[in-house]
């Protein structure tokens, strides 16, 4: 006989039933309540959260990749709807969600009643662990969603005067852009994603191919904030002289594109908001940056720099224009972090290179709450440093997140075997120093969720204090 669980969480959010119900109605809600340790691949997700909709989404286990929809089963709006999983891991999963408001603040409670996956042999399982196999995994995701849920209505409610905008993403499929669109969509903005691909049917996406230069400014039309995120991934491959120009081309040549197409419009838009990226300093050893430091010297800080002035023209015709100087974004599902675990995991982590190179980092939710921040004031214009305020030396990132993970950290990487194993990527992105301060959002007023680096490693990975 399989063993039927409940489960039941609260969270309480500092807003009226109506408002919460809200944003849980947006399809971007999904993808803001996945755990952002969790990689995950959203396949659809219905506009509604109406009886007989869909979401659907896989993600991996072990070399293969589950299939989990979950299909609406009750509605009445603003204070209930309800979920059944209809294909996936576990035996059973039937969720309630009740929204209960008093004075204004909303209860959110999640009961969820679950069979454990693989029937009795599963069952069995979780009970020689006292239940915590899978009882942990759910208490940890929906500590992990009564977070976001708070964070983003809190965000929200600070521009809840301001009319919504209507948003053109390029480059929505990347990390930062996946959740930014799932962040503005909660917000109630229109969002649109400019895409390579031909565009889903049905989907706000609009189509441009950067490659040969075709963007016509007619599709631009109408949208009042412009954000492009996009580029070939620094840190994916060796840099060959071919992968370098690839980098470079795939940032100038469409920042290029897109900035023309802007001063083709006929109402152009009020803000175009660019990704950069520190990188534009260059190795700067014990120098403390801000953004009023120049330029650095190589190929990144060259790279950066023509970046950035492909959209000078727009600057010069008037539109706000923000450049986006980000550190190193911290989420477990890629980037720098992402490849660390592993090692770290293992106990095989630890300084690199002596380990006295500064990082400038930064969480993944600060780095799209200072781009909404960004977007929704309309005196931030110029470059700003998306960074934590707190940058680190790499042998104390390595210290700190080895104590996260309760890992040792002391296995040395020298320098000359991250050049011999990565070239000059590996030098340019581990071993370059540069102290980066966000001086001029501080001096705007943006309150960082995570100063700190101990609580925004734990925050990503789900390893809180308690």
């Amino acid at each position: 006989m399989v063993t039927l669980y409940k489960y039941r969480h609260e969270t309480i959010v500092d807003a009226d039933a109506e408002s919460t119900f809200a944003w849980f109605e947006h399809e971007g809600s999904f993808r803001r309540l996945m755990p952002p340790w969790e990689v995950a691949e959203e396949v659809r997700a219905d506009e509604s959260l109406e009886v007989g909709s869909q979401r659907v989404f896989k993600f991996p286990m072990g070399p293969l990749k589950m299939t989990w929809v979950a299909e609406h089963t009750g509605y009445k709006p603003p204070h209930f709807f309800s979920d059944t999983m209809v294909k996936g891991p576990f035996w059973s999963w039937d969720h309630d969600h009740h929204l209960v408001e008093e004075n204004g603040v909303t209860k959110v409670i999640d009961e969820v009643s679950y069979q454990v996956p693989f029937g009795a042999l599963g069952n069995f399982a979780d009970r020689i662990l006292g239940g915590l196999l899978v009882r942990g995994r759910i208490s940890q995701m929906f500590t992990a969603r009564e977070l976001r849920l708070q964070r983003d209505m809190a965000q929200h409610s600070k521009y809840s005067d301001q009319p919504r905008r209507k948003i053109l993403v390029a480059g929505s499929s990347g990390t930062i852009g996946t959740q930014l669109v799932a962040f503005l969509d909660t917000g109630g903005h229109e969002v649109w994603r400019l895409v390579r691909r031909k565009p889903k049917e049905g989907a706000n996406e609009l189509q441009w191919d950067p490659s040969s230069g075709e963007l016509s400014s007619e599709i631009l039309e109408g949208f009042d904030t412009i954000i492009h995120l996009g580029g070939e991934g620094i840190g994916d491959k060796r840099w060959s002289s071919k992968r370098k120009k690839t980098i470079r081309d795939s940032r100038v040549d469409s920042t290029s594109l897109i900035s023309d197409a802007i001063l083709k419009m006929e109402n152009k838009p009020e803000v175009l908001i660019l990704a950069s990226a520190i990188g534009w300093y260059g190795n700067r050893g014990e120098e403390e940056l801000d953004e009023e430091s120049e330029s650095g010297r190589g190929f990144l800080p060259e790279v950066c720099a023509d970046w950035e002035s492909a959209a000078m023209k727009v600057k010069e015709a008037g539109v706000r224009t923000v450049f986006l100087r980000t550190g190193i974004v911290l989420t477990a599902t890629s980037g720098a972090l992402g490849k660390m675990l592993l090692p770290f995991q293992l106990g095989a982590g630890g300084p690199m290179g002596g380990g006295k190179q500064w990082m400038s980092w930064i969480s993944l939710d600060d780095e799209i709450y200072a781009i909404h921040h960004l977007l929704m004031n309309k005196g931030s214009s110029g470059a700003y440093n998306l960074t934590a305020p707190k940058p680190v030396r790499q042998k104390t990132f390595a210290k700190v997140l080895g104590r996260v993970l309760r890992r040792p950290a002391v296995a040395p990487i020298p320098g000359f075997a991250i050049k011999l194993l990565f070239g000059q990527m590996g030098v340019s992105l581990t071993l370059e120093s540069q102290k980066v301060m966000p001086n001029r959002l501080i001096d705007e007023g943006f309150e960082f969720l995570h100063e700190g680096l101990e609580a925004a490693l734990r925050d990503s990975l789900g390893l809180w204090k308690h």
